[in-house]
Parts: C-alpha cells; sequence; structure tokens
C-alpha cells in the first residue's frame, strides 16, 4: 500500500472534506480555476508554493505556476505531468485531481487566449485608472479586448535620458500581424516619470498610423492614446508602424519597463545616456507584476556611445524593462 504523501505534517484530504468551491471545480471546473482555488485555499503564496515543489525536486518558475493559475498558459503534456502531480500533493488534493482536468495538449492559436488585464500586472488603483481612460477610448477593457486582434511580433523601444538623468524622449517601433480581419487601430497606454505632467506629454507618429484620440488622467500620470492605421488589415497581414512621445517634465527616471498583456515574441529596449551622466547600474529585468520579485534578473553593461540593450524573447504577460541605479 502507497504510504501517504504529508506536506507540513498533513496527509492528502479526500476530495468530500474539501470546500464546495474547491470541489465543484475539480469535478467540472477548468484546470486554472480549480489550482487558483486550491492555491488560496491553502493560503500559500506562489512563492511558497515554489519552494515547496522545489523540496520534491520539482523546478518551476513562479511565472509559470502565475500564468497557470490565471489562465494565460496550460502544463504541457506529458512534459508537465510530475509538476502537476507535485502540485497535488503540495496543496493536499486527492491523486490526479489535477491531472484529469489538463488532458491532452490542443493545438490553440495564441491569439485567441486572453490577453492578461492591467488589474493582473499592476498593482493599486493603476489598473483602474487606465481601465477608465481605455472605456474613454470605447476600447472595453472589462473584456480584455483591446489590441486583441493584433499579434505583437516585435517590439523596439529606444529611450533618451538627459544630463539631468530624465526621460526626455520615447521610440517605439512595432510589427505586428492581424488575427482576423479588419483591427484599424492600436491604443497604447504611456506612464510618465515621477513628476511627470502629463498634460504637456506629446506623442508624435512616424509611419504606419496616425493620433486619433488621447485621454489623460493628471493625477496618475498616465496618457492613453488611439493610434489609427490608413484602412482595416486582412487577416494575417503583417503591419509596421512607429510613434514617439516627448516627455521631459519627469524627475530622475528609475529606468523603463514595458506592459506585454500578452506573449510577444521579440522585445527589444535601448536606453540612451548623455555621456556625462551615466547610470550607475543597469538591471535587465521581467516581473509578472510590478509589486513581484523578478523572475529574470541580469546587470547590463553600456557601450562606448552610452547605450545599454536588453532583449527579451517570447517575453509576456508581465513587465519587461531595465532599472536604472544612479550615483
Amino acid at each position: 500500500m502507497d504510504t501517504p504523501t504529508i506536506i507540513d505534517g498533513t496527509r492528502r484530504q479526500p476530495l468530500e472534506s474539501l470546500p464546495r468551491e474547491l470541489v465543484e471545480a475539480l469535478r467540472s471546473g477548468e484546470f486554472h480555476h480549480a489550482l487558483r482555488q486550491a492555491i488560496a485555499y491553502r493560503g500559500l503564496s506562489l512563492a511558497r508554493l515554489r519552494a515547496h515543489l522545489g523540496l520534491r525536486g520539482v523546478q518551476i518558475g513562479q511565472s509559470t505556476l502565475s500564468y497557470w493559475q490565471r489562465g494565460l498558459r496550460q502544463p504541457e503534456v506529458p512534459k508537465a505531468l510530475p509538476a502537476v502531480r507535485a502540485l497535488e500533493s503540495v496543496l493536499q488534493l486527492p491523486a490526479d485531481a489535477l491531472v484529469v482536468l489538463i488532458g491532452p495538449r490542443t493545438t490553440r492559436a495564441r491569439g485567441h487566449q486572453m490577453a492578461a488585464s492591467f488589474h493582473d500586472i499592476r498593482s493599486g488603483d493603476m489598473g483602474s485608472i487606465v481601465d477608465q481612460l481605455l472605456a474613454e477610448l470605447g476600447a472595453y477593457p472589462s473584456s480584455n479586448r483591446y489590441n486583441a486582434d493584433l499579434e505583437m511580433l516585435s517590439v523596439h523601444d529606444t529611450i533618451t535620458f538627459d544630463a539631468a538623468h530624465r526621460q526626455v524622449a520615447l521610440h517605439t517601433r512595432l510589427v505586428c500581424r492581424a488575427r482576423r480581419h479588419g483591427p484599424d487601430r492600436y491604443v497604447t497606454v504611456y506612464n510618465g516619470d515621477p513628476g511627470c505632467d502629463i498634460g504637456d506629454v506629446e506623442l508624435v507618429t512616424d509611419e504606419g498610423c496616425r493620433v486619433g484620440r488621447i485621454r489623460r488622467n493628471a493625477e496618475a500620470e498616465t496618457m492613453a492614446t488611439e493610434l489609427l492605421f490608413d484602412r482595416k488589415l486582412a487577416e494575417g497581414e503583417i503591419h509596421v508602424f512607429c510613434f514617439g512621445v516627448h516627455d521631459d517634465s519627469g524627475a530622475a527616471s528609475p529606468g523603463y519597463f514595458r506592459m506585454l498583456r500578452d506573449q510577444c515574441s521579440s522585445y527589444l529596449v535601448q536606453l540612451k545616456f548623455a555621456l556625462g551622466a551615466l547610470p550607475a547600474r543597469c538591471t535587465r529585468q521581467f516581473r509578472t507584476r510590478d509589486d513581484a520579485v523578478p523572475v529574470e534578473s541580469e546587470e547590463l553593461p553600456c557601450d562606448m556611445g552610452g547605450v545599454t540593450s536588453g532583449f527579451f524573447s517570447d517575453a509576456g504577460p508581465g513587465l519587461a524593462g531595465i532599472e536604472v541605479e544612479w550615483e
């Protein structure tokens, strides 16, 4: 007879002893919903859950656990079976309670998955503020449908800093593909550095788009802008567009991070510093939320021209960018 798995001195619990909501999720719900309910019931943080898995020889990223419980990714069968069985043990669930919910791997297009919301990635009131701005643009933030018909293939951000360590210019080039027929705009959100006067921030377009409606929130130092294309894109069509933001009103910048609500195949961020005012340290980081510990962290050099570059492949959802420390 197999010995029951013990975690923190507690045996696995039979299904009938679990809360009704968790039982229903395990019997008829989706994997991510059942996992989220089980984690909440046990009162474990993702960091603590990851540590328990490590004790069982299962090494898994905190970001992956976050994606699984939010339904942004699905465990791959059969590769992820040991990790899912370990989760059942840590969460004191009956054997195969989670395994039966993942089933065989299906080929579902990335564009058909629900993107993360601002509330998933931003802490505090910022998510609600951004949602309000997007609603004013008719972007239906509650459904997460804004920009959903565009798959981001490549994003390149270049940020310029002045001698006072302020972020004074942002230039963005995006390469996207239409997931279906009809998208004719992209909505971008800009968050200024502390002290920013969002009323004076200027957004200008280069190729592939023009400025539409703009909504600002001065208290949150945030601006949402429509970038309009010249035509509706056909399904599968590749479109390249560029825009820039001019803002020299903030204080010394802590760096730059782009919010990736969906997975982006290629993201390059470059910071250009004044040669007489180089930073003490630049660190490439990826976080699942703005208040989370980085799941990726790498110190970056500055070249002779005062430029540092951070590259991310298949990144998101989350925040990707470069943290800056000044002397």
